[in-house]
């Protein structure tokens, strides 16, 4: 219920600044019962999509003013924002997955390099057999051993909502040669950073497969569109 209301305002019938519609007839457009739509409405006030104004009905605030990270992330990945939200989503990573970098060059095991070492072999088969979804299957898990040798709890839970984004916004990139290529070059740079247990060997070695995958990403595919 929360996300048909959510697309409705993506969708643009729930307009933001504007109240939402009598109760009754609300709940009568999506087809469930007041009580369902209620719950709905109060699970998006706590995301900061909808805000309640004393003595009148409740209006949609401006995406601007969301602060609920799965809400923001839903109207991101809307065909209107691709564009604009593949390249913030590469500046978030940028600062997470450089810092995760960090924390793992001192934390990571040898089990964690012989992980890694393992997908970037799947990666390659994946690539010789032109199999997107397995490449990016391993590509995705090599940055989740990576985030996972950081040992840190909160680092894992902030980027687990992007996750659905991550993974389209990679078969999106991975669907190109060159693109498959870079990003193989650019994770064996990344273990043997990680090996040396150098943090700062590291950090530039993950900021360099962030610059790349940018570069990627507007070379191959947002010229092509």
């Amino acid at each position: 219920m929360v996300e048909q209301v959510l697309d409705a305002i993506i969708d643009g019938k729930l307009r933001p600044g504007e109240p939402l519609p009598p109760e009754g007839v609300l709940a009568e457009e999506l087809h469930v019962s007041r009580l369902t739509l209620r719950e709905a409405v109060r699970l998006l006030q706590a995301q900061g999509v909808i805000v309640q104004v004393p003595g009148r009905r409740h209006r949609v605030a401006p995406v601007a003013q969301w602060t609920g990270l799965e809400a923001v992330v839903r109207h991101a990945r809307s065909a209107g924002e691709r564009k604009r939200s593949s390249l913030e989503l590469l500046e978030v990573r940028m600062m997470i997955e450089t810092g995760a970098a960090q924390l793992a060059a001192e934390r990571r095991t040898e089990t964690d390099l012989d992980a890694m070492r393992d997908l970037i072999e799947r990666m390659k088969t994946a690539h010789a057999k032109t199999d997107v979804a397995a490449f990016v299957a391993a590509d995705l898990e090599f940055h989740d051993v990576i985030l996972r040798a950081a040992d840190n709890r909160i680092l894992v839970a902030a980027l687990l909502p992007l996750t659905a984004m991550l993974a389209e916004t990679r078969s999106e990139t991975s669907a190109v040669s060159e693109i498959r290529e870079h990003a193989i070059a650019e994770h064996t740079a990344i273990v043997a950073a990680l090996a040396s247990g150098d943090r700062l060997a590291a950090r530039d070695a993950m900021a360099s497969h962030m610059d790349q995958t940018r570069g990627d990403l507007l070379e191959y595919v947002h010229s092509r569109r």
